[in-house]
């Protein structure tokens, strides 16, 4: 096995290590680490930070790639040969679920089905032609039992060994966490004492984790979420989905946060033809419709990697560099609102007492920007951040239900939505693949915009009382 990043991979790892530094940098500043303990005082937003963690670490499951040797058989001296590797590469999360991988059904089955969910055409022993409901091939139920005695039984197990591993992990960060005995500690959680509320964190990770154990479980007996066209899993569709929009909406808005802070602030504080270009420039962006923007830059991208097959040894390395083009060109064609919000703030900023004092003294332009106009957007630059979070996520369904998304090969809820509408007009209906996609990205957005509007409520200074 060999370890092979993807660009985007690295780019997550990058955000990863950036974090975990911003973190330390917060951990020395009290006035930071004061608001951010503020924004985690509410329940809601506790909750909400413990389900964006949760579609984190799926997230970074999927972005550890392995691509496997190739056996060399008949060769005496292997050793002085070049390793060779298979052109199919696959990831931590490929791993979890290689057993879904293997169990690919015919074509629709239902959520929990035992048969598939249309009729099939078959002929008898007596050479008699009927139409009937064809078992899956994967799903086996004891013929002691029934069908849904079998899932009961199942599910009952799942939920006792998600219960053990939530009350194990629980237990243990309440051990390292605080200060006082433990039994002191357990009983300030449980009548919710805490400064923090805890026990609301504790509760959001032990459903997410207790649901995610009995889903993955049944997967081994069962179609959790039932199967696409193909006898895909939908379940294993739909967590390999959280990795494109969550790098969709994070990545995005890191490709689109230098443009717009180095353009907005230097619009507002520098004006003259400065102000005057950049006002020119997002104008005539904004003139454009931004969905045909997006589809002209698309198209040209993707004509350009039709032109150079030689780029790609893979095609998931195609399909990664044709995601990174488009977070690119949703990062160069979505800063100018957040510019003109910049720019507004700093023609303000830049009229007060204390810049104007700084101006007196001859402090350069520079230190001026870094020192009082920088901290005083911060809590703009963040609360946009969180808000273009949850509109970019929805931006790439759209853009890849029209085709002008992701690669078609690439998991995605947009790619199951488009495939889903289509499903949506057979008789009988299927209905559980945009169900699933649905409710994945739903519950990522309002996550997205509960904490957003939390941060928005303590760090912008017009919402406070």
């Amino acid at each position: 096995m060999k370890i092979t990043l993807l660009w985007t991979d690295m780019m997550v790892w990058g955000l990863v290590v950036a974090l975990l530094g911003w973190g330390w940098l917060v951990s020395r500043s009290p006035q930071v680490q004061k608001q951010w303990h503020t924004i985690f005082k509410s329940p809601v937003a506790m909750a909400s930070a413990i389900i964006l963690l949760f579609y984190l670490f799926f997230t970074l499951l999927d972005s550890v790639h392995l691509r496997a040797y190739v056996e060399q058989k008949g060769i005496k001296n292997p050793v002085s040969q070049k390793v060779q590797y298979r052109g199919e590469m696959f990831s931590l999360l490929d791993l979890m679920f290689d057993h879904t991988l293997k169990h690919t059904e015919r074509t629709y089955s239902a959520p929990f089905a035992t048969h598939e969910y249309s009729k099939s055409i078959v002929v008898g022993k007596d050479d008699v032609t009927r139409q009937e409901y064809l078992p899956l091939k994967y799903v086996k139920v004891p013929s002691a039992e029934s069908k849904d005695a079998d899932i009961a039984k199942r599910s009952l197990k799942a939920v006792v060994l998600g219960l053990s591993i939530s009350l194990l992990l629980v237990l243990l960060h309440i051990a390292i966490k605080g200060q006082g005995t433990f039994r002191e500690k357990l009983r300030r959680i449980r009548q919710g004492e805490t400064e923090l509320p805890w026990r609301t964190a504790y509760l959001t990770f032990t459903l997410l984790l207790v649901t995610f154990v009995w889903m993955y479980l049944l997967s081994y007996h069962y179609h959790v979420l039932g199967t696409d066209k193909v006898g895909g899993d939908v379940f294993y569709q739909s967590l390999k989905s959280i990795r494109t929009g969550v790098l969709i909406g994070i990545l995005t808005t890191l490709v689109m946060l230098p443009v717009s802070i180095t353009l907005g602030i230097s619009a507002g504080f520098f004006g003259g033809w400065i102000d005057d270009a950049i006002q020119y420039i997002y104008t005539t962006l904004n003139s454009i419709p931004g969905v045909l923007l997006i589809a002209g830059a698309v198209l040209v991208m993707q004509v350009m990697m039709d032109n150079n097959p030689q780029w790609f040894e893979t095609t998931l390395e195609r399909s990664d560099l044709r995601l990174l083009f488009l977070i690119l060109i949703l990062g160069m064609t979505s800063w100018t609102g957040l510019c003109r919000l910049l720019r507004a703030e700093t023609l303000k900023i830049s009229r007060v007492e204390f810049v104007t004092a700084a101006k007196a003294f001859g402090v350069s332009k520079w230190k001026i920007i870094f020192r009082h106009i920088m901290p005083n957007l911060m809590h703009i630059i963040l609360i946009s951040v969180v808000l273009d979070f949850s509109a970019l996520v929805l931006a790439e369904a759209v853009l890849s239900y029209v085709g002008v998304g992701v690669d078609p090969t690439m998991y995605s809820w947009g790619n199951m939505i488009n495939q889903a509408r289509l499903e949506m007009a057979r008789e009988p209906m299927v209905w559980w693949s945009l169900f699933s996609a649905f409710i994945f990205m739903f519950i990522l957005v309002l996550a997205a915009n509960l904490l957003s509007d939390r941060i928005q409520k303590v760090l912008d200074p017009r919402s406070r009382p």
